[in-house]
């Protein structure tokens, strides 16, 4: 996440004028839908609450290490890393629920019924944002296909700034994973400008390509989403420190808490923002990588232009 915050200019001077001296009541909520979340020194005491709509398991955990990871980007403290590998938006609390197994494999009626918890949930936690780091391949039932994108619309149309992932199934066209499909979300691919000169096996190689049935112009920006270094669910505390603290991860999975964790930072500085301006100033403020439309959108997030042009 070092490497990430420098490529989108997320700096310390920015982060602490936008979270400096944030309460517990004003801080930024954010669901997660996702593997779970794991008791990582780095979420302290922000895990708000919990849902499994798996069933596997008791209590907050995660058998798969994909949701910790992804939480880790939108808001770890880098408590267990002296702060190299903090995510974008340290302050925000968080509201996870469930919906994928120890393999990251689920179904739409425990997506669904995540969804409906978020919603439920909504005004008791204030939650202003949902991540949403699932790829999701072809689905042969439209029907349940339907209501899952209808639940996803209804999220947006509540309020809430809606992130989801482009998926990894790229790079042929229209391609998008059908919950980045929505003309409504935030549609996030991956781009890693340049950062990695001759590297194979790329997150940008296989980030989902637009455009989708429903909007020509997807995805709506990239973020970097190759060998992120985040939150591990297998940390354990030592006497000598803490061990296995931050793993590294690849995929739009990553990439997408990047784009949650900058919208969270703008809310934080202008609350009164509405998902609909959010996403405008996600959009208007990236950098623009010269790549086609379908690949990068309307280019790379660029936090000191995020911030700025919300004045």
């Amino acid at each position: 996440m070092l490497r990430v915050r420098k490529q989108i200019g997320c700096t310390d001077e920015i982060v602490r004028a936008c979270v400096g001296g944030v309460s517990y009541e004003n801080a930024i909520r954010v669901a997660i839908l996702d593997t779970g979340i794991s008791h990582h020194p780095d979420f302290e005491d922000r895990i708000e609450d919990f849902s499994d709509f798996t069933q596997k398991g008791k209590g907050v955990y995660d058998d798969s290490g994909h949701g910790t990871h992804v939480a880790g980007c939108i808001g770890g403290s880098g408590r267990a890393s002296e702060g190299m590998y903090r995510g974008i938006c340290p302050c925000v609390r968080l509201i996870v629920g469930k919906v994928l197994d120890k393999n990251g494999d689920g179904c739409i009626e425990d997506m669904c019924r995540g969804m409906d918890w978020v919603l439920q949930n909504q005004k008791k936690y204030k939650i202003r944002i949902l991540n949403i780091s699932i790829g999701i391949g072809h689905i042969s039932d439209e029907s349940r296909m339907g209501e899952l994108l209808e639940k996803v619309d209804e999220a947006w149309d509540s309020g809430l700034v809606v992130v989801c992932a482009a998926g990894n199934l790229g790079p042929a066209p229209m391609s998008i994973s059908p919950l980045g499909a929505s003309k409504k979300v935030i549609t996030v691919g991956c781009h890693e400008g340049g950062y990695f000169p001759g590297k194979r096996s790329l997150c940008e190689d296989y980030s989902g390509r637009g455009p989708t049935p429903y909007a020509v112009k997807k995805p709506d920006v990239v973020a970097p989403g190759t060998d992120i270094i985040s939150c591990s669910s297998t940390c354990r505390s030592t006497f000598r420190g803490y061990k296995n603290a931050y793993i590294k991860k690849s995929g739009t999975s990553m990439a997408t808490p990047i784009v949650s964790g900058a919208a969270a930072l703008l809310l934080q500085r202008y609350p009164q923002l509405t998902n609909e301006q959010v996403k405008r100033k996600i959009n208007y403020s990236a950098t623009d990588m010269n790549e086609p439309w379908t690949k990068q959108g309307w280019g790379m997030v660029n936090i000191p232009r995020l911030i700025k042009i919300a004045y």
